[in-house]
């Protein structure tokens, strides 16, 4: 029996989100989506994700560093699997990332086949 993994995409544009809905969809993962972090974080507490795709410039008020710190400092989901997404891949970018305790970090435009692979990693 194949085990159905969660994933939660929060991001803001609603194009990119049901992109990768559509491309996880095909692997069978069970999709969630969130657009901004606030719901975000109402949709881990309810969708109890395995994964979660984090943009990290969201309008509100709070982004996807601060989302995925709060998450990693709940012992409640400190396990979680966070991979930040961002059209910014600047070092201190990438610093950040792993300051706030992301699992991995995809920059804009990534392939279908390297958020595939890099969900698959992390959900194993």
């Amino acid at each position: 029996m194949i085990v159905t993994k969660k994933v939660l995409v929060v991001d803001d544009q609603p194009e990119l989100r049901k992109l990768i809905t559509m491309t996880l969809n095909m692997g069978d993962y069970e999709v969630s989506e969130a657009g901004d972090a606030l719901d975000g974080l109402s949709k881990v507490h309810s969708f109890q994700p395995d994964l979660v795709l984090l943009d990290v410039m969201m309008p509100g008020e709070m982004d996807g560093y601060q989302l995925c710190e709060h998450l990693k400092q709940d012992a409640g989901f400190s396990d979680l699997a966070i991979v930040l997404l961002t059209a910014r891949g600047q070092a201190a970018d990438l610093e950040m990332g792993e300051a706030v305790g992301a699992d991995r970090y995809l920059v804009k435009p990534f392939s279908p086949l390297q958020l595939v692979q890099t969900v698959r990693e992390l959900t194993q």
